[in-house]
């Protein structure tokens, strides 16, 4: 066979036009040009490798035949196996037989930091070829294939397939199922929310799916619907046995401000704060914890509302029980502050058994405003049993019945007329309380402060944190109540006055007080007299402020001196500031009734109230109730604020 150049071969045409080897290279076999140059390209040679006088026909054909062996036989879209050549910080790079390598991301692989090289692993080929001339394969895609099959089954089945959770995502956990990933929604994870996803990373659960979507490779799971089922299989088994005043063993499943939910296998009850401890309770991780098992009593059941209610306390003994016989009345007992109020403080005797101790029975001598002066919360105390009242659940005590009542020795250690100094503790638009020793206070009224002034509050005389002398008018221990006087420290000058004043004397002088009867005026020497409205000169006149203002200069005659009873009656003879005219009234029709206007004159005299009708003197002045009015501990709201909602959340 003579040689031929490979444009010699493919420069003949036939008859009918068609190129074709004008000498052919192998014996009863000719071929065209378009299929060997088809065959080249099937095999990733060049077909222009033709026009090179290098090659006959003949070697072209034997180097197809011997280089086509050589190439494996793959497929776009199927699983293959690769050898592992290289390693990098970014790829795996794998040799498929094929005329180039593949590589697939490290991310792609469940353990990247295992492989070695010369490890044999499966991939999919997506594209022998892409516009780079690169080989496109993916690791996952192969593992999701090769367990496709069987999550379908499990998917059209729903059967409960196994996995585990690998790590927490936006929204949910990424789920290893049978090698590849499934997305477990964080609703999805268990009955209730879970605080601490991240404490379940590494657990292995039973999963079912409940979506599935081939194309884009999507798996999402559920616990949460297995749960839900077994739940439903215990909670039915539950409602036929369950009864009120059954004893159950649960498990504590969640804790709240008010209380603890267990689980009685298949249905959650509500164990309240009150209910776990017959003693005060701040918060229910102080009695339960989390995991927990306990046995507890069934004490109401709800099934409309598929409610529990659920009981600790009440498999302890009742501690009120012979309650009067272990805290008789006037035994002393010692017990720790766990409560404070305005009006007390509570105190626990025994886990159950609390006592309250009345603002009003903490010091015989001091003014207590709060109980927080006194005792703090945790304090170990000393107290008195002065009631007990098992049926409400009450017991009062008493801290200053521990020592003696020190205003039993004050008639015998301050007679009346004894003389002391004290210090103004406080003023009242009645009096001024003067302490004469440390919690003994006395009042004395704004009548006991001048001989010869109407004084009309005790500021005009005195001020709180003055030290004053004082006299002891009278003690009433019983009522723990001692009246003094400030006038009295000087001697009544009433007798000199009635001999310096007397009826039909004229003078004049200011005036020092406005009031409804008349006005006050000053005669000098610390004397005052009074004027009564009818005899001030002006006719028809009613409120002495309608026409006079105090400073005012009166001339008046002096129509009566009553010593004993500390005063003098003036009329008026002059209003300077009339002198252009006096302004006239009309007098009101009603007709005057005999004797009314001495009445006036004598009950206008003293205008400020006496010193026996002022309000008493109280050593404990406080607006707080009785020690046996005031609500019990379960009544009243208490300082550490265990009061939760008795309605399960």
């Amino acid at each position: 066979m003579s040689d031929i150049t490979a444009a010699d071969f493919l420069s003949g045409e036939d008859e009918g036009g068609v190129a074709v080897a004008r000498e052919p290279w192998r014996p009863g076999n000719e071929l065209t040009i378009e299929q060997i140059a088809e065959r080249a390209r099937s095999l990733g040679i060049r077909p222009d490798l033709f026009d090179e006088d290098e090659y006959t026909s003949e070697e072209y054909e034997a180097m197809l035949d011997m280089y086509e062996p050589t190439l494996s036989n793959i497929e776009e879209g199927e699983i293959v196996k690769a050898r592992i050549l290289r390693i990098t910080d970014k790829a795996v790079i794998l040799d498929l037989g094929f005329k180039s390598e593949g590589a697939v991301t490290r991310d792609e692989f469940k353990d990247p930091d295992s492989l070695q090289i010369g490890d044999e692993v499966e991939v999919f080929l997506e594209n022998l070829e892409d516009e780079d001339g690169v080989v496109v394969l993916s690791k996952k895609k192969a593992d999701f294939l090769r367990v496709w099959e069987q999550i379908r089954v499990a998917y059209e089945n729903g059967t409960a397939v196994a996995g585990m959770l690998t790590r927490k995502i936006k929204g949910g956990v990424t789920v290893d199922l049978m090698g590849v990933d499934a997305f477990l929604p964080g609703s999805q994870i268990a009955l209730r929310r879970v605080p601490n996803i991240e404490d379940l990373i590494g657990e292995t659960y039973e999963f079912k799916i409940i979506k599935l979507n081939k194309r884009r490779r999507n798996i999402v799971v559920s616990r949460r619907v297995l749960l839900e089922a077994d739940r439903e299989i215990k909670r039915d088994k539950l409602k036929k046995e369950l009864e009120v005043g059954q004893q159950r063993v649960g498990i504590v499943k969640n804790i709240t401000d008010f209380g603890a939910f267990i689980d009685l296998g298949g249905m959650d009850g509500l164990l309240h704060i009150t209910d776990m401890s017959w003693g005060r309770v701040g918060h229910p991780s102080e009695v339960v914890g989390i995991g927990d098992e306990l046995e507890v009593k069934v004490l109401d059941i709800d099934w409309e509302r598929e409610r529990l209610s659920l009981g600790l306390k009440q498999l302890q003994d009742y501690p009120w029980k012979d309650v009067e016989s272990k805290y008789p009345v006037g035994a002393r007992v010692r017990g720790r502050v766990v409560s404070i109020t305005n009006y007390g403080a509570f105190v626990e005797l025994e886990k159950g058994v609390e006592g309250l101790v009345h603002i009003s029975e903490m010091s015989w001598t001091r003014n207590v405003r709060h109980p927080s002066k006194i005792v703090s919360l945790g304090d170990e105390i000393e107290a008195v049993i002065l009631k007990v009242d098992p049926e409400g659940e009450k017991i009062s005590l008493g801290m200053k019945q521990i020592e003696e009542d020190p205003w039993h020795a004050l008639p015998a250690k301050y007679p009346v007329g004894t003389r002391l100094s004290g210090k103004v503790r406080n003023l009242t638009s009645f009096g001024a309380f003067v302490e004469i020793e440390p919690g003994i206070d006395g009042l004395v009224h704004i009548s006991d402060m001048s001989w010869t002034k109407r004084i009309q509050h005790p500021s005009e005389v005195v001020k709180k944190g003055d030290d004053v002398d004082v006299v002891i008018l009278g003690v009433d221990a019983e009522n723990k109540r001692i009246s003094l006087g400030l006038k009295q420290t000087q001697d009544d000058p009433w007798g000199d006055i009635a001999t310096q004043y007397h009826a039909g004397q004229e003078i004049a002088g200011p005036i020092t007080r406005l009031q409804d009867k008349g006005v006050a005026v000053d005669l000098g020497n610390d004397v005052e007299g009074f004027v009564p409205v009818s005899q001030i000169g002006v006719t028809g006149l009613q409120n002495p402020a309608d026409v006079f203002a105090e400073g005012d200069m009166l001339d008046m005659r002096i129509t009566e001196v009553d010593a004993a009873n500390h005063r003098i009656v003036c009329e008026v003879v002059r209003v300077p500031k009339f002198e252009g005219g006096v302004p006239q009234f009309t007098v009101a029709a009603t007709p005057a009734v005999a004797g009314d206007e001495a009445s006036e004159t004598t009950a206008s005299a003293d205008d400020a109230p006496a010193a026996d009708e002022a309000p008493a003197v109280e050593a404990s002045a406080d607006a707080a109730p009785a020690a046996d009015e005031a609500p019990a501990s379960d009544d009243a709201p208490a300082a550490d604020a265990d009061a939760g909602t008795d309605e399960q959340a």
